[in-house]
This record gives C-alpha cells, sequence and structure tokens, in this order.
C-alpha cells in the first residue's frame, strides 16, 4: 500500500519544500494540500467536524504555488491536491495551472476536487450554492477541453471556451488523474463513474459498506474495474485501519500530519514510518 500524506500548510507550519524533501527522503508517497481562499469571519456555516473552525483552515497556503515548490525539490514524490475546490476557480486559468504543474512534475499530479462546505466562501466566488455541483462538473469539462490534444471547443450551462491552442498538456492524453471528494451516496458514484478516477473518501470510515456500491455504479457505467481508485484521505492510521483498507483492495492511503512547525511533524512522520 502507497502511504502519502495531507497537511494543512499555512505560513506558521512547516514549509512545503522541507516537508517534499523529508517525505521523499523517507520513503512516503505522495503530498496532497487542502485548499481555501479564504474564511469569512461573518459566517453562518458550521464547521462539519463540529466545534470551533481551527486556525489553519483561514492560513491555508495556496497549494498549486505550495506544490510547485514540492515539485521543484523532488524527483519521485507524487503531488496532489485534496481538495481542489473546482466551482470556485475560473476554469481555464485552473486548466493552465494544472496543466503546467504536471507538465513540470512529469506527471506527478492529481486533481482531488469538491464542491465545499463553507456557503460564505463560496458565495464570495459567485458560486450559487444549489448549482455548485452542476457547476462543477462542468468547470471539469471544459478543462478536458483545454488539455484534449486538438483544439476543442466547449460550450456549457455556465460557461464556454472556443477552440483553443493551450499548452503545456498533461502528462497523460487525458489529464491528469482525478478523484473525487465527498459523502457515500449514488449520486455521488455516479457521477466519479461517469467522470472521475476514483474517490477520495474523508477518514475512511464506513468504506467496507460503501466500496461495494461505488464498484457496482463503475461497472454499471461500462468503466474497468482495474481502473477505480479508492484513496482514504486525512486518515489518523492504525495497524487494523489499513489492513481492513488492503482487505478492500485499496492500494493507496492518505495520511494526516498536524498543521505544526517542522519539530512536530517530523515527529509524526517517525510515528508514520512503521506503515511503510
Amino acid at each position: 500500500m502507497r502511504i502519502a500524506t495531507t497537511i494543512f500548510l499555512t505560513d506558521e507550519t512547516i514549509t512545503p519544500v522541507r516537508l517534499a524533501h523529508q517525505l521523499e527522503q523517507r520513503g512516503f508517497a505522495g503530498l496532497y494540500l487542502p485548499e481555501h481562499t479564504h474564511i469569512p469571519v461573518s459566517r453562518d456555516t458550521p464547521y462539519p467536524a463540529g466545534g470551533e473552525l481551527p486556525r489553519e483552515y483561514g492560513r491555508t497556503l495556496d497549494p498549486f504555488v505550495a506544490l510547485a515548490q514540492a515539485a521543484a525539490v523532488t524527483e519521485r514524490l507524487a503531488l496532489g491536491t485534496g481538495i481542489t475546490l473546482i466551482a470556485q476557480h475560473d476554469p481555464i486559468d485552473l486548466a493552465k495551472q494544472i496543466a503546467t504543474l504536471d507538465h513540470l512534475s512529469a506527471g506527478r499530479f492529481t486533481l482531488g476536487i469538491g464542491y465545499g462546505w463553507n456557503v460564505e466562501e463560496a458565495a464570495d466566488h459567485g458560486v450559487e450554492w444549489s448549482t455548485r455541483r452542476r457547476l462543477g462538473r462542468e468547470r471539469l469539462a471544459l478543462m478536458r477541453a483545454l488539455w484534449a490534444a486538438e483544439p476543442t471547443a466547449y460550450e456549457g450551462e455556465f460557461g464556454s471556451v472556443r477552440a483553443s491552442e493551450a499548452h503545456p498538456k498533461p502528462h497523460r492524453p487525458q489529464g491528469p488523474r482525478v478523484l473525487i471528494g465527498g459523502a457515500a451516496g449514488p449520486k455521488l458514484f455516479a457521477r466519479i463513474a461517469e467522470s472521475a478516477d476514483g474517490w477520495l473518501p474523508i477518514g475512511g470510515g464506513g468504506l467496507t459498506e460503501a466500496v461495494p456500491h461505488l464498484r457496482t455504479a463503475w461497472e454499471a457505467a461500462g468503466r474497468d474495474p482495474k481502473d477505480l481508485h479508492i484513496v482514504p484521505y486525512a486518515v489518523l492510521p492504525s495497524p487494523g485501519k489499513l489492513a481492513r483498507f488492503a482487505d478492500l483492495g485499496i492500494e493507496e492511503v492518505v495520511l494526516q500530519l498536524p498543521p505544526a512547525e517542522e519539530p512536530e511533524v517530523l515527529r509524526t512522520l517517525d510515528a508514520y514510518a512503521a506503515y511503510l
């Protein structure tokens, strides 16, 4: 099983360069970074985990800039977002960022996408909450038009792009691996089977019940079972938990690191080394 990591990198934590060096030297498989552009202080949306919103949410580094630093100082470390709030981005700009990062890292990038939980943050980006999933679906389709080998137009409900020269291209002809985050359910699983490479379930709880339903939806869409990627995300590990994932055929897991300064992060990596 490949053991990757995620962390809320901020202006108060270990730096992307130092973390990337340590991850590659120690044999970890990858680094995934979350995204919040800003956190409005006057908000009604409750924190999904309950209680006060942790400090790091409002201090998060831009994931693409941080991952570019990580790519520049490593050769093997996989890079990913967990997750990109796809509805909050201009898709033409985002397609260029993703293609550039994937090109410069020789295809090491995974695009983890999701639809968010913070209504006020999304609203500041002009996102209508009730349509954010449809909008996100279109954003991805438009980006894939720009990544296509030949100039390809896209016309949608929320936006369009003319057939264009758009380079560089991602390493894979179909674009980088795409994983969709979200709670288990038939709508999400249908979306994954339709337009993604797999699922990024937070925490990994309930997978024994959920995974068979996703595999059923995947195969019903005519997808090859071998192509489905299920990557439990932000996991606090234990031997029993990782063994259960392995029994489900899961080949990659993303472990949660603390949003801390270098000494605490390195101590956590030392503890996680037992799972490598």
